[in-house]
């Protein structure tokens, strides 16, 4: 039984991950500029804060759930005003020289920026919910132990998209050079802007 529930929490936190957002986005620039395992950061803050979401969902905690729903044009305004904010440092970000180090205060801004921005899309509360009943999984039938197994799954299947995303653009990082990552800057500041003013824009 855990064994399943693990493997249906990797399923589902894997496929809510899959589309490419403004996520993924900074999964990608950040694995052409600093390497794989700044990318993989970024990957951990998004999968962190989604298995927060599969928690309260799968916890039934609807206080919680319901507050952020209710209160979603506020954070999401948030969100896509820093996202605004990110997209435009993006564009302007000088390429690195050579190859880029990274280092721990990098990784923990990174981890904690990704975190919070994954975090002001409420609406994967509702997601996670809808998911959990086609995987047949009602919050009032899942003990303590069931729900941790499951959330624990999600963080994984989440974790292991953006690692092979990351894995996917090493491949090709060797053929970039300094150019060529200035205009993976630019395009991805570009793209990363947009998705901050539609989610500006969608409440307006």
């Amino acid at each position: 039984m855990g064994t399943t529930l693990l493997l249906k929490g990797v399923v589902i936190g894997f496929a809510l991950a899959l589309p490419i957002g403004p996520i993924g986005i900074l999964c990608i620039r950040k694995t052409f500029a600093e390497g794989h395992l700044s990318g993989m950061i970024v990957g951990f803050g998004a999968a962190t804060a989604d298995a927060l979401y599969g928690f309260i969902a799968a916890f039934g905690l609807t206080v919680i759930s319901d507050a952020l729903v209710t209160r979603q044009m506020w954070i999401r305004l948030v969100g896509g005003a820093f996202l605004c904010y990110l997209g435009v440092k993006t564009f302007l970000a000088k390429p690195p020289v050579g190859s880029q180090p990274a280092n721990g205060k990098g990784f923990v801004a990174s981890y904690v920026s990704t975190f919070f921005l994954t975090l002001t899309n409420p609406l994967t509360i509702i997601a996670f919910l809808g998911v959990f009943a086609g995987f047949g999984l009602r919050n009032s039938e899942l003990s303590v132990g069931s729900a941790a197994t499951l959330i624990a799954g999600v963080f994984f299947g989440s974790s292991l998209w953006f690692f092979l995303l990351g894995w996917g653009v090493t491949l090709f990082r060797k053929k970039i050079d300094a150019t060529g990552l200035g205009l993976i800057n630019k395009i991805s500041g570009v793209l990363i802007v947009i998705f901050g003013i539609v989610a500006i824009l969608s409440f307006l």
